[in-house]
């Protein structure tokens, strides 16, 4: 009992430094931003009035108009409120991490930072954590209560798989969210024939990939034999890295690789961001906002 009262508070104390540091950072790096970058879904009936000189006659209510007999024009306003869906990925690959932190702890503060910002907008916020299977969902809705049940979702997140299956999180998206949405897919992409389903998601809503990789990903150490293990199957592999050339061929296929996925994105129309373990996620998440921003 007691060692499970010491687990709940380390838990809430590090609920608390999360909600801190991201609630800052929306507020004061990122203030503005997700709004101009996400704007609302369209415009909404508000209400009618009298027709003024000027007024575009397109706007005109006539069935308004003909009971009143007099001319009657529409109103409207922009349809604000959205909803911003997490698609976590889970999955063992995640846990990797070469420097201070690992893949699932960059994609814990982006998710953080994101709905914090959501949140300063009015919007709604859900998360959806996946491996092989949706292992966690929880819809959308507002207020920091709601933000904060995602950020312990995601701090003592246990999932029961390894793998990964891109598809099924997206499919499941696809056919349980019918109205347009935010849907940030944060994952590092060990995973094949996701592309399909990319492309379905991305015809109904706002969706936006982030790229999440170590530099490991890219480049071996001039080291010795490093024997590698592949965290979601188990298989493991000896590398010899004490070779220049290999080390030289290794990093050419992964830059490959990279630019590859990059071309597939841009021919897909798919909005996405790279982003790395060893550096700040700062900058380039503002970048993509003023991207979106000139976008839209």
């Amino acid at each position: 009992m007691e060692r499970y009262k010491e687990q709940l508070k380390e838990l809430r104390q590090s609920i608390r430094r999360v909600e801190i540091r991201s609630k800052r950072m929306a507020s004061e790096l990122f203030s503005g931003e997700y709004h101009s970058s996400f704007k609302g879904k369209g415009i909404e009936f508000s209400h009618v009035r009298e027709y003024q000189y000027g007024d575009d006659v397109r706007s005109v209510d006539w069935n308004t108009s003909a009971r009143k007999s007099e001319l009657y024009v529409k109103l409207f306003t922009e349809e604000r409120e959205r909803s911003l869906l997490l698609v976590v990925d889970a999955s063992a690959s995640m846990l990797f991490g070469s420097r201070e932190r690992s893949k699932r702890d960059l994609a814990l503060e982006l998710s953080a930072v994101l709905a914090f910002s959501a949140l300063q907008n009015n919007d709604k916020v859900g998360l959806l954590v996946f491996t092989d299977r949706v292992e966690r969902y929880i819809p959308p809705r507002k207020g920091r209560h709601h933000l904060l049940m995602i950020l312990e979702e995601l701090l003592r997140l246990k999932p029961e798989s390894r793998k990964t299956d891109i598809n099924a999180a997206l499919s499941f998206v696809r056919y349980t969210r019918k109205r347009q949405e935010i849907i940030f897919l944060l994952t590092d992409l060990v995973d094949s024939d996701y592309e399909k389903g990319m492309k379905l998601l991305n015809t109904r809503h706002d969706f936006i990939l982030v790229h999440i990789s170590d530099p490991l990903d890219k480049a071996l150490p001039l080291s010795g034999l490093l024997d590698l293990e592949d965290p979601e199957t188990g298989l493991r592999l000896t590398v010899d890295a004490a070779s220049r050339p290999g080390i030289a061929r290794y990093r050419e296929e992964q830059l490959r690789q990279h630019d590859e996925l990059r071309q597939r994105l841009r021919r897909m129309r798919i909005d996405s961001l790279f982003l790395e373990t060893d550096r700040s996620f700062i900058g380039d998440l503002n970048s993509f906002f003023r991207y979106r921003e000139r976008k839209v």
